[in-house]
This record gives C-alpha cells, sequence and structure tokens, in this order.
C-alpha cells in the first residue's frame, strides 16, 4: 500500500489506460478521483470496482479542455478530500487526418486537448501540491514523444505530445524545490479490448519485441512508479512503455 492515504485525480478515466491507472492507484492504496466527459455508466463501474477494493473513490463528469470546468474539478477533489497529491493527465484525443485534410477547428482541438489540458491540470493543481510540499504530476505522452517522433495523418498529435514533453520537464526544474516531481509517462496504443476494427488492425505483434502489443495495466504500473515514493528522485524523466517498439 505504498500510496496510502494519497489523493490521485486521473482525467479521462472511464476507460483504457485512465481506467487503468486509476483501478492500480486505488488498489495501491490512494483515495481517487476519476473525471470522465460523456459515459456516466461507465465511469460509475470503475468507481464501483475502486470500492469493492476497498479504495475510496469519486467521481465527476466535466471537460477538461475547459479551464474553467478543470479549475473547478480540482477545487472539489480538494474540498473533497482535503488534499491532492498525484494529478495523472490522461485525457488526450487522437485522430487520424492528413494537414491538408485537417480543418483548424479540429488541428487546434487535438492540441488542446492534448497539451493544454496538461497546462490546466497542473497549474490548479500546483498551489494545493506547493502547500503540502509534496506532489506528483504524471503526464500520459505517446512513444518517442521525447524525440519529436513524426508519423503521417497525426500532426496536430504529434506536435502535442511532443510539446508535452518539454512542458513536463519545464515544470519538473520549476517545481523541484517544493517537493514536486513532473514526469511522463509513453504509452502505445493498447490493446485494451475497446478499440475501434481500424484502431485493432494497426496493432500487430510485429511492432513489439516482446511479442504482445501493451495492455493498460503495463502502463498504469509505471504511471504507479513514478507516484510512489520510490520515485522521489524522478523528475523531468520520459518513460516509454513500448514493449521495445521504436528503439
Amino acid at each position: 500500500m505504498a500510496l496510502q492515504n494519497r489523493v490521485a485525480l486521473v482525467t479521462g478515466a472511464s476507460r483504457g489506460i485512465g481506467k487503468g491507472i486509476a483501478l492500480t492507484l486505488g488498489r495501491a492504496g490512494a483515495r481517487v478521483a476519476i473525471s470522465y466527459r460523456t459515459n456516466k455508466l461507465r465511469a460509475q463501474k470503475v468507481v464501483d470496482a475502486l470500492r469493492a477494493a476497498r479504495a475510496e473513490a469519486w467521481m465527476a463528469e466535466t471537460d477538461v479542455t475547459d479551464p474553467a470546468r478543470f479549475k473547478e474539478l480540482v477545487e472539489s477533489v480538494v474540498r473533497r478530500f482535503g488534499r491532492l497529491d498525484i494529478l495523472v493527465n490522461n485525457v488526450g484525443d487522437f485522430e487520424w487526418k492528413p494537414v491538408l485534410e485537417s480543418s483548424i477547428e479540429e488541428w487546434h482541438a487535438i492540441l488542446v486537448s492534448n497539451l493544454y489540458s496538461a497546462f490546466y491540470g497542473s497549474k490548479f493543481a500546483l498551489p494545493t501540491m506547493r502547500r503540502q510540499r509534496w506532489g506528483r504530476i504524471i503526464n500520459l505522452g505517446a512513444v518517442g514523444a521525447e524525440r519529436a517522433f513524426g508519423q503521417a495523418k497525426i500532426s496536430a498529435y504529434s506536435a502535442a505530445k511532443a510539446g508535452l514533453v518539454a512542458f513536463s520537464r519545464s515544470l519538473a526544474l520549476e517545481e523541484a524545490r517544493y517537493g514536486i516531481t513532473v514526469n511522463v509517462v509513453n504509452p502505445p496504443i493498447i490493446d485494451d479490448k475497446e478499440l475501434s476494427r481500424e484502431e485493432a488492425e494497426r496493432i500487430t505483434d510485429a511492432r513489439f519485441p516482446v511479442g504482445r502489443p501493451a495492455t493498460a495495466q503495463d502502463v498504469a504500473e509505471a504511471v504507479k512508479f513514478f507516484a510512489s515514493p520510490e520515485a522521489a528522485f524522478l523528475t523531468g524523466q520520459v518513460l516509454n512503455v513500448s514493449g521495445g517498439w521504436m528503439l
């Protein structure tokens, strides 16, 4: 129970990686708040699973791409639990579309979802973390983001994730003196059984030297490590949970 009595907020935790992170942190002893945007039933199932594991859990419907609503979310968590120790910025929309076919609105939306939302959450969580002299901010990137890796049809997503790494490293330098660490976990597309057929077809064992695609649990374990006391001296780091892909 390495995270006993710590309070964690995981955004976009009704499914996939976010769900896996929320459950893993709860099983490690954290009290867990999750946010969701549309599917209340699915979010409630995550809360029920956390409570079944004897973790204190709470959920809120919100849109973390709206700074006012993200601020309200963070304030609600602090009011309810009395503190906020761990922020996992998991939300990040994804779209396959060439630059020429992307509208300005679509391109901007991907950046806001993947990059701006992490800034919003960090900004609103930091005052509480500074008062505590303890905090963990963990941002979800994408494999290769630290190398500004490019791929056709995901220009906005690639740019946002590369920017997220730079943002995280800068923030790590600013907050280290306050006992706050900032790190990035880079997952690939995961095999979470909830992918569309098109997405699933892109996942092949040939991509992964370990012989299988990543799972939400693989990513969640890396997040748990960065949130743990054992990672207190690690900040500004980027961890690729890739099974050897893109080495």
